[in-house]
């Protein structure tokens, strides 16, 4: 199978911002169906490579249809592909996701995007008590150079019962830990692409080993699974 996208891809997206509407769509359908089709080899191949280093159990390439129940924007399509890859729970945490937009807006994305309460808050204790490891992780040298800094929504101060002062406050009032990585549009329809994105998924590894670690066990250290 071609992993390769084509410039098909972007070009199909550049035309649909420009006319989001069920009409124009449709009259592009069978133009659609060619690249969604292309893209699904992409996701699985991104799939394949995944389970090469980590233990991931299932992909999810998301819908081209909005929910527009409860938004202002009421355009019918997103311009651009999506799709996350799922670590095999309950021993491994965190989530890969890769998505496809033109105009140098394409990104991969690790991390965790919303970590249930019970979670939030065993991550946030974690880094009350002790925030060296996951410091030690994050400043690698090689890491930051593939992943930067974390990135998402965060409390203005301090979560409820922690101190606005501590000295991991900077970590503690994260409501999202997830990391990026953006893609031009000329990176995205490189032959070098899909190795590039699966190096960068397995730099991410000790964060999530670690992460999973915290996870799946207390503060003292002791199993929860």
């Amino acid at each position: 199978m071609h992993a390769t996208l084509s410039k098909d891809t972007l070009e199909f997206f550049k035309n649909l911002e420009q006319n989001n509407n069920r009409d124009w769509f449709n009259d592009h359908k069978t133009e659609f169906k060619k690249i969604e089709n292309d893209a699904k080899i992409l996701y699985d191949n991104v799939f394949t490579n995944l389970k090469d280093h980590d233990d991931v159990d299932n992909f999810k390439m998301f819908r081209i249809y909005r929910d527009v129940r409860f938004s202002k924007n009421k355009t019918p399509y997103k311009t651009h592909f999506g799709g996350s890859f799922h670590r095999t729970k309950p021993y491994l945490r965190g989530g890969y996701y890769l998505q496809i937009q033109p105009n140098n807006k394409s990104f991969i994305a690790a991390g965790f995007w919303e970590p249930a309460p019970a979670d939030l808050l065993r991550i946030r204790k974690e880094f009350e008590m002790d925030d060296q490891d996951i410091r030690a992780i994050i400043n690698d040298k090689t890491f930051k150079r593939i992943w930067g800094d974390f990135v998402g929504d965060e409390v203005k101060s301090a979560p409820k019962g922690f101190n606005k002062d501590h000295k991991a406050i900077d970590l503690i009032k994260k409501k999202q830990y997830i990391f990026t990585k953006k893609y031009t549009d000329e990176q995205v329809l490189s032959p070098d692409f899909l190795n590039d994105v699966n190096d960068s998924f397995k730099a991410i590894r000790p964060y999530f080993d670690y992460m999973s670690d915290v996870l799946t066990t207390d503060l003292n250290g002791v199993s929860i699974i």
